[in-house]
Parts: C-alpha cells; sequence; structure tokens
C-alpha cells in the first residue's frame, strides 16, 4: 500500500451529502428562523471551502454562538432520518487498504455516531479510528491535533499518513501537521475551488477512479 494510513474526510469525500442533505437542511433553517434569507447550494460550498461553516454563518448571517447551537441542534434532527450514499468506488479503496493490513480514519466536522452510521448503512469497513465535531473546537481540524493523536497512537510517522479532503480546512490540518494531502473534486463543479485546490496542493483529484489510480500505483 502507498500510505499506512488513510485519513478520510466524510461529507463530500466519502459520501454525497451536501447536496442531497446538509444544504437542504441550511434552506429549512434558514426558512424558519432568517425568513426571506437563502442560500444557493453553489454558495453554500464556497463558503464551506472559506472561511469554513461557523466562520460564514457568523459572518453572513450574524450568527451568536446561542444561534449556532440552535442551528446545530436543527441539524441533529434533520439528519437522524435522512442518510447519505458513498461515491461508486470509494468502498473498494477502503476495503484494498484493510486488506493489504493498513489503517483507515476519519477527521470530520460531522459528528462521530452519524458517521459510523452512515459507513455502516453504505456497507464500509469499520474505520480504525473517528475524530468529528463533538471534539473541542481547539482538537477539529483545522487544528493539527487530530492527525497529530492518529501519528502518537498508531505509532505512525508523518510520510506514512495521506489525508483525503474536499476542503480547505483539511488541506490547513494536513499542512499544519506536515502529512501528505490529496485534495478531491468530485462534489462540485465550482471553478473557483477547484482552481484554488490545485493551486495549493501537489495532488488533486477530480473523481474517485484516479484517486485509486494514484494510491495503487
Amino acid at each position: 500500500m502507498k500510505y499506512k494510513c488513510l485519513v478520510f474526510d466524510h461529507d463530500d469525500t466519502v459520501v454525497n451529502s451536501t447536496a442531497t442533505i446538509h444544504h437542504p437542511c441550511f434552506e429549512a433553517y434558514l426558512e424558519r428562523y432568517y425568513p426571506g434569507r437563502h442560500c444557493s447550494l453553489e454558495d453554500y460550498f464556497r463558503f464551506n471551502f472559506d472561511p469554513g461553516f461557523v466562520p460564514a454563518c457568523r459572518r453572513d448571517y450574524g450568527m451568536t454562538d446561542e444561534d449556532l447551537l440552535q442551528e446545530q441542534e436543527f441539524w441533529r434532527e434533520y439528519v437522524k432520518t435522512r442518510m447519505p450514499r458513498a461515491y461508486p468506488g470509494i468502498r473498494e479503496i477502503m476495503e484494498r487498504q484493510k486488506a493489504q493490513g493498513g489503517l483507515l480514519c476519519v477527521v470530520s466536522h460531522s459528528f462521530d455516531h452519524n458517521i459510523r452510521r452512515d459507513y455502516r448503512e453504505n456497507g464500509l469497513p469499520e474505520p480504525d479510528a473517528v475524530y468529528g465535531w463533538e471534539q473541542p473546537e481547539q482538537r477539529r481540524k483545522p487544528q493539527p491535533w487530530p492527525l497529530e493523536e492518529i501519528m502518537r497512537r498508531f505509532s505512525l510517522k508523518k510520510e506514512e499518513l495521506l489525508m483525503i479532503d474536499d476542503l480547505k480546512p483539511g488541506y490547513d490540518m494536513a499542512a499544519a501537521a506536515g502529512v501528505d494531502f490529496a485534495a478531491v473534486g468530485w462534489a462540485n463543479d465550482i471553478p473557483e475551488i477547484a482552481a484554488a485546490l490545485r493551486a495549493a496542493c501537489p495532488r488533486y483529484f477530480k473523481t474517485v477512479a484516479e484517486l485509486a489510480a494514484f494510491l495503487e500505483d
């Protein structure tokens, strides 16, 4: 295997969730609490990319800490009954990694229980470790702590990990931890996001098949 440990983001990297669940949820939240305000799917992708969901909610909608907790609880209820589907080809990459004795970890802004549910329902191998939104803020990406903890926990060197993510916080975390990063762009076709990832990252994959070919090389 090319890397001892593959570290996957979750939303829009492993599962197709923004377009099918998270954006509709945010629109429903705005309709209830911010009547007349809207956010297009493209803009939702854009502000998740930079500056990130929480900073964008503060900047664009004036949300307070209390508002953000309210939005989080709205989202929790919404996703309880809605499950995203894994992208075709992801399961095969993960199964090959595990079959060869490698590790499979997740660092995401989704919650641990939602991530594990999605893995089970999509027939994906069980992750060796998950670090999600339940972590305190200083231990969430883009902070390097999750990758540093994976290296400590499994006695890995920096060059034995590959972080796979579709958004800038994942890249920032990997850069801070000194870990290789693979940017992926199969969730959307927004030119400025693709251009920014291509400019910043030495590895950019537009399709799952391209990532699989890189890992098999």
